[in-house]
């Protein structure tokens, strides 16, 4: 029977290994050498490139753009979110159309809509400059100011996983049974958002927990957005943008790994200090 068992697991074990684990050791091998791309020799450098990293200004820049971007995206893209999904669930003929109508941007190419989204705030030629201006304001540079830049990014970024966010509460919002809601009726609690804050919030904990997690692991993988819109210019670099750059533009090869290690580093323990965070406040 073991000898079966190991049989029918073994696929999934191969298919990890080549995916996930051989991947990584050659990764962490990269990390701690000087290699560059297409070099026929390297050398062992142990933790200079890590050293290198906290000591970079463009790697620190990117670390502190993709927090901002983050610190935006994150309650924005959940709040609205949660918000929308109370408004639509109550909805009975138009439900449909609306959630289609939010969930549209999840299915749609980031490149494209970030193409999109360049066209719309074009500071000549752009709609949304149009009608600023014909307000009587002056044409505002949303991709030229360097002040601008991450804010505006983030608002796509929280367009883009708004509607995700909105199916995974509407999942949550269809899960809670509606006898808790005319219980709490009953016990005098009449006005609707006492019935939110004692039912429905409670209630979406573990939904909430995982769209927070979700979110936040998108919000700092954040990379077409800064590629199309702004290539990286006026010190607009995030996390993902600064590795492409070194890995492959750059073609330091070592370096780019020990990035890639502390981005995934910065991932895993965000992941997880959420998760264990939130997990002894959240009633299953």
């Amino acid at each position: 029977m073991a000898r079966r068992g190991l049989f029918f697991v073994a696929p999934a074990v191969l298919l990890m290994l080549a995916i996930y684990i051989i991947p990584m050791l050659v990764l962490a091998v990269f990390s701690v050498t000087d290699y560059q791309l297409g070099a026929m020799s390297t050398s062992f450098v142990g933790l200079d490139n890590f050293r290198k990293a906290f000591s970079d200004p463009v790697f620190l820049r990117a670390l502190w753009n993709t927090v901002l971007y983050a610190v935006i995206v994150i309650p924005a893209g959940v709040i609205l979110a949660l918000g929308v999904a109370l408004l639509v669930y109550n909805r009975k003929r138009s439900r449909g159309f609306w959630e289609i109508a939010y969930f549209l941007p999840v299915t749609a190419t980031l490149v494209a809509m970030a193409t999109v989204f360049q066209f719309l705030l074009h500071p000549s030629l752009g709609p949304v400059n149009a009608a600023i201006k014909w307000f009587g304001f002056e044409p505002v540079g949303f991709l030229s100011n360097p002040s601008l830049l991450i804010p505006t990014m983030a608002i796509i970024g929280i367009w883009q996983v708004l509607g995700f966010n909105m199916v995974l509460f509407l999942a949550g919002l269809t899960a809670i049974p509606k006898d808790l809601h005319e219980a709490v009726r009953l016990d005098g609690a009449k006005n609707p958002i006492d019935r939110f804050l004692t039912v429905t919030l409670p209630m979406l904990g573990p939904t909430m927990m995982f769209v927070i997690v979700t979110t936040s692991i998108s919000a700092f993988k954040v990379f077409e957005t800064v590629a199309v819109l702004t290539k990286g210019r006026s010190g607009s670099e995030v996390l993902l943008f600064a590795l492409y750059l070194e890995g492959f533009e750059y073609s330091n090869t070592g370096y780019a790994a020990a990035l890639t290690l502390i981005f995934l580093a910065i991932v895993l323990v965000l992941s997880i200090g959420q998760t264990v965070h939130m997990d002894r406040k959240v009633h299953y």
